[in-house]
């Protein structure tokens, strides 16, 4: 005998919430943006004025959706305040992070490289166009006319819209909750690659190879462009590294320290 289910009647609020909650987990809406308007949203959604201003109470009781007196509500940071975590901390004062982040990045922009080939929209690949371009731009500028932290923030930038490229948001999340620690990876490698020239043209060689890839829909040469650039960076980052202590060694020896 077949037991009848009973029929869930869900809130309206909670399915306008829900709605939005897509929007951001699929990155259309990003931390600290600004919401559209009531109208713009309300044809969007297809949703009644009233039903999204319900829906927006359920999202900030959520602390999802953040609104300040006076301004318009924006989506909330989702991840916490990265600076007050004690793990954080740790990994971001230790050197040996570095060669640990490198490795995760590794993986993590391996798959999204390829998800990127796979799934990556012609909207997609405009907008990493556009990221490519302004990297490449900072690339061909003077050193002296363009900070080093400004060569990572773009370089961070392209790789990022190669992940928002893959449509898989928990990745895409994953990659922005380490973006200080990422950017700290890049930083490194802008700082001690970039003013090498061979080294510089390796990396150029290879964010060119990466991008062909993605935008030409070829998700292994895509998976094996990200892997090999990644593995590269930390290669020549521990060789810098392991010279810089030899000379600290041969130094100490000529000074009659040992």
């Amino acid at each position: 005998m077949d037991v009848e289910q009973p029929v869930i009647r869900r809130q309206v609020s909670d399915v306008v919430a829900e709605k939005i909650e897509r929007l951001i987990v699929d990155g259309v809406l990003k931390v600290g943006q600004a919401l559209p308007s009531e109208r713009r949203l309300c044809e969007k959604l297809g949703i009644s004025r009233s039903a999204l201003r319900e829906g927006l109470k359920v999202l900030r009781g959520r602390g999802i959706i953040e609104t300040a007196q006076g301004r318009d509500s924006r989506v909330a940071s989702l991840n916490g305040p990265r600076d007050a975590s004690p793990l954080m901390h740790l990994f971001s004062s230790q050197p040996r992070t570095l060669f640990d982040l490198l490795e995760v990045r590794a993986l993590l922009e391996a798959e999204s490289a390829r998800l990127a080939a796979l799934r990556g929209t012609d909207a997609d690949f405009v907008l990493l166009t556009r990221r490519y371009e302004e990297m490449l731009a900072a690339h061909n500028e003077p050193p002296s006319e363009v900070e080093p932290r400004e060569h990572a923030r773009l370089d961070h930038a392209f790789h990022l819209a190669i992940c928002e490229a893959s449509h898989n948001p928990v990745l895409l999340h994953t990659l922005q909750s380490l973006t200080d620690l990422m950017l700290n990876s890049v930083f490194a490698s802008v700082n001690n690659l970039y003013h090498r020239p061979l080294q510089k043209r390796q990396i150029d060689r290879q964010h060119a190879r990466l991008y062909h890839a993605v935008i030409e829909r070829l998700p292994e040469q895509a998976q094996r462009a990200a892997r090999e650039h990644i593995l590269s960076i930390r290669d020549n980052l521990k060789e810098i590294e392991q010279e810089e202590q030899r000379l600290v060694r041969a130094t100490m020896r000529l000074e009659g320290w040992a």
